[in-house]
């Protein structure tokens, strides 16, 4: 086996592992792949794979918005309802550890300019606390938002929810997209009357999941036609397209 195919041999089996057919430099910084020998006859097929699956967490993101006409008693009265909110969240089975404050702000607020002219005038300051609430019992979705609505929270800025072992799915979805690239090799190179060789490389491109439109959490916790907010999860989608380079014999 010559040292180029060695080299190319080397580079497939890497990228079945890592889905990226990258070469580490000296420094361990990426180099580009090298490039197939131009003298080699190729057949190029690219393959999609896609998974669906049901999301198992959930990312709530509320905060707490409070105005005074200085910061001192903006951030004291904001203090107070976060600490009831987080008391909310707690008491319902959400562990502190599941709580992580995301944005703080403390901001000043004028009022609109004059008619006439002049410069606006301070009337006032606004606190922001922004807790991220890692939710793992999908049911308790809505009832925690009503909780946190319910102990002060007066904002809900998203709803988010995801596959905790995505890396799984995503194999899935690689495998399909491998094998899929792998028939419609077969299917050319029969076409062609050509036969297959070795793959010579492989790169791959994996889409993230989509996310759970969360702009209308806050229109449905607005409304108390239910006893509980109604949050339904979206299915997660994760694609994967595998392009592969075929030597043809």
């Amino acid at each position: 086996m010559s040292a180029v195919r060695r080299m190319l041999t080397t580079l497939v089996v890497l990228a079945g592992f890592t889905a990226a057919a990258q070469v580490q430099g000296p420094a361990g910084s990426p180099q580009p792949r090298p490039p197939v020998d131009p003298q080699v006859r190729t057949l190029r097929v690219e393959g999609t794979g896609e998974v669906k699956a049901q999301p198992d967490e959930a990312f709530i993101d509320v905060a707490v918005e409070t105005s005074a006409q200085n910061a001192k008693a903006a951030g004291e009265e904001n203090a107070k309802r976060m600490e009831k909110v987080l008391a909310a969240l707690t008491g319902a089975g959400i562990a502190k550890r599941d709580l992580q404050t995301r944005n703080y702000n403390v901001y000043p607020e004028y009022t609109p300019p004059p008619p006439q002219g002049g410069e606006p005038k301070l009337k006032g300051y606004r606190v922001s606390n922004l807790v991220s609430v890692h939710v793992t019992d999908l049911s308790k979705v809505g009832s925690l938002l009503d909780k946190a609505l319910a102990a002060g929270a007066n904002r809900v800025d998203s709803v988010r929810f995801g596959l905790s072992r995505q890396d799984a799915v995503q194999g899935e979805a690689l495998r399909q997209a491998v094998a899929r690239a792998r028939k419609s090799a077969e299917v050319l190179a029969a076409s062609l009357n050509v036969k297959l060789g070795a793959v010579l490389d492989a790169s791959t491109v994996t889409e993230a999941p989509r996310l759970y439109p969360a702009t209308f959490a806050m229109d449905m916790a607005e409304s108390r036609a239910a006893p509980t907010t109604p949050i339904q999860p979206e299915e997660q989608t994760v694609m994967t397209k595998v392009t592969l380079i075929f030597a043809i014999q």
